[in-house]
């Protein structure tokens, strides 16, 4: 499992594991909107990583600078410099 201290959202942290075959999986958020989260977290299920963030990435909140869903996508890519999973 992999863990995500969020910035600039209502939700503070993104747990989430990631399979052999790139594929997310157990997408949880801690705080923020449970409904549209928990929408988020079905959604993304068994997705492709570099497909998730190219979905979710830039995707702003009430015209801030990031959102729940882009700072999902920022996890994930942290989660890929560190593991080395870089496409």
């Amino acid at each position: 499992m992999y863990s995500y201290q969020t910035t600039g959202t209502c939700s503070s942290l993104i747990t989430f594991d990631v399979d052999d075959n790139n594929r997310l999986h157990n997408v949880q958020f801690l705080g923020g909107c449970n409904g549209n989260l928990q929408g988020i977290s079905r959604l993304v299920e068994d997705m492709d990583v570099d497909q998730a963030i190219a979905r979710l990435e830039g995707i702003s909140c009430n015209g801030g600078p990031t959102s729940c869903p882009d700072q999902l996508a920022q996890a994930l890519n942290q989660y890929k410099i560190k593991t080395g999973r870089l496409a």
